[in-house]
């Protein structure tokens, strides 16, 4: 089992305290959303969980199984998906599954040459992602991080330029592969992005 430990952190900018006092323990056994308003700190949030930012204040710990992970390590055991993280986008879809399977391994079972299908995108595969429709790129990026071999995948506004099609297709992936995983999303209350979760985090609480 994948724990993340928060003992009393907190992240700020400047003087401006995004969130402070967080004393939570995030496990594999539930799927989490982080709630709040727009610019309430719910990304910054989530980056300080995948290690993009360091605390202001506290710790964050990472174990399976027991076994601590060194932080400096954990970008080994996630996928992240964002509006803010960028594709490269010179390349094909083809090119792209490539190009991670370089770096990250796909879950097993699920083969290089089916994720095009996977993400009903079959028809665009060779086709340069500069040329995508901004739901097309959508659905690459959150097929990239969840079909991703990792132990915590983390989904901020996951439905973001998806149609009604879009949400059913991401629900459906999200079935299919969230087993034994550790899932955050972040979200502006849209409910069909975390039908999943079973533990909420407002992030509002914790700006004291």
């Amino acid at each position: 089992m994948l724990k993340i430990h928060l003992d009393d952190i907190g992240k700020r900018f400047n003087r401006e305290w995004i969130f402070r006092k967080v004393n939570l323990e995030l496990s594999s056994k539930n799927n989490y959303v982080v709630l709040g308003r727009n610019g309430s700190g719910k990304s910054t949030f989530l980056q300080t969980l995948a290690g993009r930012y360091e605390t202001s204040d506290g710790t964050i710990s990472y174990s399976i199984n027991e076994t601590k992970i060194d932080a400096e390590n954990i970008y080994k055991h996630l996928s992240i998906c964002a509006p803010y993280l960028e594709l490269f986008e010179d390349y094909t879809l083809v090119e792209s599954i490539e190009l991670q399977s370089k770096f990250k391994s796909f879950i097993d079972g699920v083969k290089l040459t089916e994720i095009p299908k996977i993400l009903q995108l079959e028809s665009s595969k060779n086709k340069q992602l500069k040329y995508y429709s901004s739901g097309m790129k959508q659905r690459v990026k959150l097929g990239l991080a969840i079909l991703a071999d990792t132990s915590i995948l983390l989904l901020d506004e996951p439905t973001n330029n998806l149609d009604k099609n879009g949400f059913d297709w991401y629900k459906k992936l999200i079935s299919e592969y969230s087993e034994n995983r550790l899932i955050v999303v972040c979200s502006n209350d849209q409910s069909h992005e975390y039908e999943f979760c079973n533990k909420t985090i407002n992030i509002e609480d914790f700006k004291k």
